[in-house]
């Protein structure tokens, strides 16, 4: 229940950074359902091999290379699901980072109800 319920809040930050973002956009709904739950597969998977191979350059940036990182999990998604677009690197860039500063905050309302 607790993974629907993050997944839908993911579609929701998706849909809100669409609406707000001029470079990034989503057909409807379902699509953004599909983003979040692709976002999360893509960051389970991919995003750990990416880290390990580009380690050295990541090392050498002290760690900001990863917010590259993050923005080609984001032109992956763009890449697989026909309704998401993205239009360059730094508009993905903008987009992973409002994302998960999005989903922070909304994923804190699901900690505060498992407190009480």
């Amino acid at each position: 229940m607790k993974l629907l319920l993050r997944v839908l809040l993911s579609a929701l930050a998706v849909v809100i950074l669409a609406k707000l973002l001029p470079g990034a956009s989503v057909d409807s709904y379902l699509t953004a359902i599909l983003v979040a739950v692709v976002l999360s597969l893509l960051n389970f998977l991919v995003k750990p091999i990416l880290i390990i191979l580009t380690l050295p350059i990541t090392l050498l940036t002290l760690g900001i290379f990863l917010l590259f990182i993050n923005a080609i999990i984001i032109l992956l998604a763009d890449y697989f699901i026909a309704g998401f677009g993205v239009d360059g690197i730094w508009w993905a860039l903008l987009f992973s980072l409002l994302l998960s500063l999005l989903q922070s905050v909304l994923f804190s309302v699901l900690k505060e109800e498992d407190k009480k």
